[in-house]
């Protein structure tokens, strides 16, 4: 049988008693720490200002997407609410047309009380939940006449139709109480994550604020030098497609062969949307970043994007989201003036792009329209790019 042998820690003896250097180890521990639960608090503590501009920053992207989700919301809002409104039209129509039905049975009863006809059949009919079910009961209809039986059955159908929308509207009103509590919810939210960021930037020093300054400086101009890098593979692009034009129409020329201009013809007829767009959208700049706003005085991201192109013909959704499938994807080497640059894996930003890696987007609460690069963020918030003409 194999042996057992009982474990016997290590360690120095104190007065006959051998203490485990592990043990000794954790009470220095709990003293080092006790002592420095006691200390002052550390200014270490204090978030550094990278962090500061990262929490931020992080905050108006919620604040973002919060917007967008506000902004679905608010729309469907307004669709149920039409809704409703058209519902209960019909349903007042629907009811004076079953009024006049009724009246109309009515006088038929009247004429059969003073003819000394049976008339009570036809007054527990105006009373009936349920015509149809009473007149399968009763022998009323065998003593109708032509006229009366056409007024019958247009009561019936009325009643029926007018009982079914009734429902409809009730059912709406219900959805309308839950999208409107829902825009509620959508838009404390955004409130929420716009409080958030304010009070830390509140909480900043001068000094600090000078050093966010210079953060934003130096991540302004790393993204001005990326778009200016995509300027010019751009136009290495653009002179390379104009030589490879020129050497086709040289071709053509020789062979006596016609080149194909369809291409061309749809370039220019994107470009002249893309020109009005972009006309609109520099007459914005230097309007204020509202969250919700559509325009004329404020905007949104995608309140900005809407409306330009909305100037060239073209309408767009409402949301970044929808926006987003609005249109043709294109790749970044490939993006041109007007098409739609989008942000973040959750889609929440959009801005317009305007040539030479540059955009007019509103960008945040606190700020207006303006121009900036699109790698304003980095090259890793890109999205996507759409041409939605």
């Amino acid at each position: 049988m194999a042996s057992h042998r009982k474990w016997s820690p290590t360690g120095t003896r104190i007065a006959g008693i051998r203490t485990p250097a592990l043990a000794t180890a954790a009470l220095t521990s709990v003293a080092l720490l006790s002592q420095t639960a006691n200390a002052a608090p550390s200014a270490d503590s204090k978030p550094s200002i990278e962090e500061v501009e990262k929490k931020v920053d992080d905050l108006y992207h919620q604040a973002e997407a919060a917007t967008e989700k506000y902004n679905a919301t608010r729309e469907k809002t307004a669709q149920q609410r039409k809704r409703v409104d058209s519902l209960l039209d019909d349903v007042a129509q629907r009811t004076e047309k079953l009024n006049t039905a009724r009246e109309e049975l009515g006088s038929f009863a009247a004429a059969q009380y003073r003819t000394g006809a049976s008339a009570p059949d036809t007054a527990t009919l105006l009373l009936a939940d349920n015509p149809q079910d009473y007149f399968d009961q009763t022998q009323l209809m065998d003593r109708l006449t032509s006229r009366q039986k056409v007024a019958v059955d247009d009561y019936i159908t009325e009643q029926a139709t007018t009982t079914k929308k009734r429902a409809e509207a009730s059912q709406s009103l219900q959805t309308l109480t839950t999208t409107q509590s829902a825009l509620k919810t959508s838009k404390a939210d955004v409130q929420r994550k716009l409080a958030e960021a304010r009070d830390l930037l509140s909480k900043l020093t001068a000094e600090e604020k000078a050093r966010l300054a210079a953060i934003e400086k130096k991540k302004q101009e790393a993204a001005d030098r990326k778009a200016a890098e995509l300027a010019q593979q751009q136009a290495a692009a653009e002179k390379k497609a104009q030589e490879a034009a020129a050497q086709q129409q040289t071709t053509s020329a020789t062979t006596g062969t016609t080149a194909t201009t369809g291409s061309s013809a749809t370039d220019s007829s994107y470009t002249a949307k893309a020109d009005k767009a972009l006309a609109f959208a520099r007459t914005q700049i230097g309007k204020p970043y509202v969250w919700g706003a559509t325009g004329p005085g404020s905007y949104d991201c995608s309140g900005l994007t809407q409306a330009a192109w909305k100037a060239a013909g073209v309408d767009l959704p409402r949301t970044t989201w929808d926006q987003v499938n609005a249109g043709t994807t294109v790749p970044l080497s490939d993006i041109k003036p007007g098409d739609l640059v989008f942000f973040y894996d959750d889609i929440s930003h959009v801005g317009l792009y305007i040539g030479n890696g540059m955009m007019i987007h509103a960008p945040k609460p606190g700020a207006y329209v303006r121009e900036e690069s699109i790698f304003y963020g980095g090259e890793s918030i890109i999205h996507s790019v759409v041409r939605p003409a």
